[in-house]
């Protein structure tokens, strides 16, 4: 696991160059919100303040989310614990906010993925991350570069492609 702990500073560093830092603590904007109330109300069409679990996937697809079923039901189960068959505005609120947040994580990633695929590959090589690990300052052997990506490559072709590197990168919790 040392290997692991190897490609968090520049990892970290990189995400500092994008212009952001991960956070645990999700914000959203004005607008976002007045988007989710929106969506909200707009199958709150009785003004009870809730929204049948029924109309979850709907409300979702009008934020901009492709919810699978089995994502879908998950929600429901920790958010509708009692078994009523509604979401409050509340508790949609904080679903989404965490999805947003997700969904901004994914994006921020996949910046990251694209500053190491400067040759739009679609995979990030040696030459890729050993070009990166130069420009960080950060002095690590060829042995120790092969080793990062053969601990993120999972389908052994020598490289590391976008599922790879977000596995990693949430693996490391950094996201």
């Amino acid at each position: 696991m040392a290997v692991t702990k190897r490609v968090l500073p520049p990892a970290s560093r990189l995400m500092a160059v994008n212009g952001k830092k991960a956070s645990s603590k999700i914000e959203l904007s004005e607008e976002q919100k007045q988007e989710i109330k929106e969506a909200f109300d707009l199958f709150d069409s009785d003004g009870t303040g809730k929204i049948d679990v029924k109309e979850l996937k709907v409300a979702m697809r009008a934020l901009g989310f492709e919810p699978k079923k089995e994502e879908i039901k998950k929600m429901i189960a920790d958010i509708d614990k009692e078994g009523s068959g509604t979401i409050d505005y509340s508790d949609f609120l904080s679903m989404m906010t965490l999805k947003m947040g997700e969904k901004d994580s994914r994006e921020e990633i996949m910046k990251a993925f694209r500053l190491f695929d400067d040759d739009c590959t679609g995979k990030i090589s040696f030459k890729n991350l050993k070009r990166v690990a130069k420009e960080l300052g950060e002095n690590l052997t060829d042995e120790e570069l092969q080793e990062m990506i053969d601990e993120a490559d999972r389908d052994g072709d020598g490289e590391v492609n976008e599922q790879e590197f977000l596995r990693i990168m949430k693996k490391t919790n950094l996201y």
